[in-house]
């Protein structure tokens, strides 16, 4: 099943979304480019690797991504839930609080397994976060999903009932990967750990008054 679009309407231009999708495609594209041994170091120093924590690196980390499906995946999450996050926290507020779930989510995947010396890398914790801060605030949304079943078609789903789904399927892979953490695979607590963080960070940092307006009408 694949998120394709929400119900909800932005009210202004998703600059910063934009931005960040520009910039993870145009990074990943650089990663394509090197040749293997380049690649390998180019990850070893801004990937977040635990067991070499570099305080850097759990942010350099979020725009990197190990192939094509990883980095499509993510850009399409983060196309169709930034857009409305951005539009209720303004520009700056959006990126600060980007930032900061990618923080929150690198340092849960690290304090779940500290000795990691596998590289992580992705921009799915930040996403998460994005993700936790829909479910808040646009629960009344749709999501129309995009599945197969002998022929494509799409139906829609309550964003509450999507975004829980998706949690719940990220809290039991991670306490099933605990004694495989090292062994590399999905990061699953660090999608824990920003989708927590988004939570609780869009309530802190406020949401801008046009939109408490808007909402005030709608419901």
């Amino acid at each position: 099943m694949i998120p394709i679009k929400v119900t909800q309407p932005s009210y202004s231009r998703p600059v910063v979304t934009i931005l960040l999708i520009v910039a993870n495609t145009l990074i990943f594209l650089h990663e394509f480019s090197l040749d293997d041994y380049s690649l390998n170091r180019f990850m070893a120093l801004y990937s977040l690797r635990p067991a070499h924590f570099h305080l850097a690196n759990v942010f350099t980390s979020m725009f990197l991504h190990a192939n094509w499906f990883h980095v499509l995946g993510n850009m399409l999450f983060l196309w169709v839930f930034g857009d409305n996050v951005e539009d209720i926290l303004g520009h700056f507020k959006y990126l600060l609080f980007y930032l900061l779930c990618g923080f929150a989510a690198g340092m849960a995947q690290v304090l779940i397994d500290p000795s990691s010396r596998v590289p992580m890398v992705g921009a799915s914790g930040a996403i998460a976060g994005v993700m936790g801060a829909y479910l808040v605030k646009f629960p009344r949304s749709k999501v129309v999903i995009l599945t197969w079943f002998l022929f494509i078609f799409t139906f829609d789903l309550p964003a509450w009932l999507m975004l829980i789904y998706w949690f719940a399927l990220q809290l039991f892979g991670g306490f099933g990967s605990i004694t495989e953490a090292s062994q590399g695979g999905t990061a699953f607590f660090a999608h824990v750990g920003g989708f927590v963080a988004g939570i609780v960070l869009v309530n802190l940092l406020g949401t801008r008054q046009r939109y408490w307006r808007r909402r005030d009408l709608s419901w």
